[in-house]
């Protein structure tokens, strides 16, 4: 697996680096936005693990140069704590937001369930794979999506909701139960503003904003739902 990291701070890179290659990473490290965006095209990225507040080029804007191309995990690194920054960072499309300072052993705990949620998206299943109805195509298989015959990106977090909601349509589903499934963690009131900036950028992706949204459909106080 291959992973990005970006960080002015050479130290915290430098830290990042050894957790990373002591798991058997390949890391490519990099103190600058702009040389990052100088040579993403010819690596490989599986995950990026990038800083916001950076000299050249801040991470929210590298994370959304990345967001245009690529849809591997993204986890933010950094001193920010306010809770916009990081609903921020993840309207721009982060998966994940890690605060500093940070304990090794859950960074590196992060990075794997990103990469496990990832990679899973590849994996051929047995059945289920793809889901069409009501001008939604989705395949698990392929990680492709589909509205009105056209594709739409997704991040892997995005597909993953999409798909669960996508697959107990009809139904639905409980705020805490989208989180454990999609996020394998339990969960947290504060988790509710998470999962609420991910179902936000699904409706703008699929163009689906308004008081009344056609496709998902908010259960004040319980969860979402699509309709069959």
């Amino acid at each position: 697996m291959n992973i990005l990291v970006v960080d002015d701070e050479k130290e915290i890179a430098d830290l990042i680096e050894i957790c990373l290659k002591n798991a058997n990473y390949t890391v490519y490290k990099y103190y600058s936005s702009k040389e990052v965006l100088k040579q993403l095209e010819n690596l490989k990225i599986d995950l990026a693990i990038l800083d916001v507040m950076m000299p050249d080029v801040d991470g929210f804007s590298l994370c959304g140069q990345i967001r245009k191309q690529y849809n591997f995990p993204i986890i933010f690194v950094t001193a920010k704590v306010e809770d916009m920054d990081k609903i921020n960072g993840l309207m721009i499309g982060a998966d994940d937001y890690i605060t500093k300072p940070f304990q090794p052993l859950e960074l590196m705990a992060r990075v794997k369930a990103q990469l496990r949620r990832y990679t899973s998206y590849n994996q051929t299943e047995p059945k289920d794979t793809i889901i069409d109805f009501r001008n939604i195509l989705i395949n698990r298989t392929t990680h492709e999506f589909y509205l009105n015959e056209s594709k739409i990106e997704l991040t892997p977090i995005e597909f993953e909701i999409l798909w669960y909601l996508c697959l107990n349509r009809g139904h639905i589903v409980k705020t805490e139960d989208l989180f454990k499934q999609v996020w394998k963690e339990d969960y947290y009131e504060k988790d509710n503003n998470t999962i609420m900036v991910h179902i936000r950028h699904l409706r703008e992706k699929m163009q689906d904003i308004g008081k009344q949204p056609k496709y998902i459909k908010t259960v004040w106080g319980v969860g979402y739902k699509i309709e069959k």
